[in-house]
């Protein structure tokens, strides 16, 4: 039995060390570096802004305009100011619209992403999309086309819908890939000028609407434009997806000969028309096209 002194003494010795414990083999990461914020940089930045826990680096510019524009397309954000308005109203307008900000540099960079995975080797047996279904390109030099350059042989009524049709191309087998891709292109926007033609004469009756002039576009951001005079530019590259796609955009255009702009209005007016235009529009996001 230990004596009251030897309690006592017991009640002032160091306490008894921690185990050692085997040292974490895992990489360790800085604080700043787990917590630092997500980025997006224009590559021709010159301000930038901090927009829910984003560090966004955008592209500042004055212009003749009476509204502060943002834009965010393939390269990042692009911001336009008139020149009577101070930097401070621009960070709170930016401030404002943070959320759609950063929810469109999101889709953009997945956008992008997903573009990459669909870079086209233009050669014989390269498949890419026509009107929702796929295509196969084929070169046949030999062949007697009724158009020039190229031909669309569906496939047979019995085959599998797995099968794709087949793209006729009146190009010798040795064809650089450049001459391939710009037969498939030319091909494409004959298609594209007929199907959008006949879409902007359906649609613009409905909507008591006079289209005057189509323009085909090459645009990075945009799939379409209309002016107030009746002119109309959608991007050729719409023949990629279904009809119910190419529908939208044109119906989405003609619409702003009634209404030049984005209101409850507008979008009444479209939906007299294609009731269903919020799906057909995510699938304009969805879908992933070959990169051109």
């Amino acid at each position: 039995m230990k004596t009251l002194v030897q309690m006592a003494l017991d009640l002032f010795d160091p306490p008894a060390p921690p185990p050692v414990l085997a040292p974490d083999p895992r990489p360790t990461m800085a604080l700043s570096d787990a917590m630092a914020p997500a980025q997006f940089a224009h590559p021709q930045a010159n301000r930038q802004i901090l927009l829910r826990h984003t560090r966004v680096a955008y592209h500042f510019k004055r212009a003749k305009r009476r509204t502060i524009g943002m834009v965010v397309g393939p390269d990042g954000l692009v911001v336009s100011a008139p020149r009577w308005v101070v930097l401070t109203e621009v960070e709170s307008a930016l401030q404002e619209k943070g959320d759609w900000i950063v929810r469109k540099l999101d889709e953009m960079r997945e956008r992008s992403q997903r573009m990459a995975q669909q870079n086209m080797v233009w050669q014989e047996g390269s498949c890419l999309p026509f009107l929702g279904e796929t295509m196969v390109l084929v070169l046949d030099p030999g062949h007697q086309f009724q158009e020039a350059g190229a031909s669309l042989l569906p496939r047979s009524p019995d085959a599998a819908p797995d099968v794709p049709h087949r793209l006729c191309l009146g190009l010798p087998h040795h064809a650089d890939p450049s001459q391939i891709r710009d037969a498939v292109q030319a091909w494409l926007m004959r298609q594209a000028k007929r199907i959008f033609t006949e879409r902007l004469n359906h649609f613009a009756p409905r909507l008591q609407v006079q289209w005057h002039k189509l323009s085909l576009s090459s645009a990075t951001t945009r799939w379409g434009t209309a002016s107030a005079d009746g002119a109309i530019r959608l991007n050729w590259r719409l023949v990629h997806f279904k009809m119910d796609v190419i529908d939208y955009v044109v119906a989405h255009e003609l619409s702003h000969l009634r209404v030049m702009n984005h209101g409850p209005q507008f979008w009444e007016t479209v939906g007299t028309v294609v009731p269903d235009y919020a799906q057909r529009r995510q699938l304009l996001k969805d879908d992933s096209l070959p990169r051109w």
